[in-house]
């Protein structure tokens, strides 16, 4: 059975030398990025930053983590007390589909309520998050609960479905319980 995953928090712009390290002592890390644009007075270029700054995400055995804590620029394990807190592997799932899924995405507010959707077409299908309609298209928000983050991606409402005791929102069409 693998071990669960843990988040890790790290120096600042340290993520990707840490996961770079825990990588090469054989962990499977997670260090989820996305793309943006900064401007400078005489340019602008295009750089890929960590969708959850000051977090990598790894794989481990919570018994031993003495060789994570001894890695360069890592600070601590998010932990209850002295307890590590494991992150909801469905909530790894979503986050690296949505990475993976080439769509524009960008770090957002944490999100505790809202209209739970699940995602029924396209790259990002069965995933399960928050759908707002702030603009055209909304914005699908999946969220890190031990890290009290999200993330947003850009989605139409007729790829999405309301979850939950038959409520069907305004947001979402007809059209979109039709779709297999």
């Amino acid at each position: 059975m693998p071990e669960n995953w843990f988040a890790l928090r790290v120096k600042p712009r340290h993520e990707r030398l840490v996961a770079t390290a825990l990588h090469g002592k054989g962990y499977e890390e997670f260090l989820p990025l996305y793309r943006c644009r900064r401007k400078w007075s005489d340019r602008v270029k295009v750089l890929d930053l960590p969708l959850f700054p000051g977090y990598v995400f790894c794989r481990f055995d919570p018994n031993d983590r003495l060789p994570i804590l001894t890695t360069p620029g890592v600070l601590l394990i998010v932990s209850s007390g002295k307890t590590p807190l494991p992150v909801d592997e469905n909530e790894i799932s979503a986050v690296r589909t949505i990475v993976e899924s080439q769509l524009q995405v960008e770090p957002w507010p944490y999100l505790a309520a809202g209209h739970l959707v699940c995602v029924i077409s396209g790259p990002l299908r069965g995933i399960e998050g928050f759908f707002l309609n702030c603009k055209r298209p909304g914005r699908l928000v999946v969220s890190v609960t031990i890290l009290q983050r999200s993330v947003a991606v850009e989605m139409d409402s007729e790829c999405v479905v309301p979850l939950g005791a038959g409520y069907l929102s305004p947001y979402f069409s007809a059209r979109a319980l039709q779709q297999p």
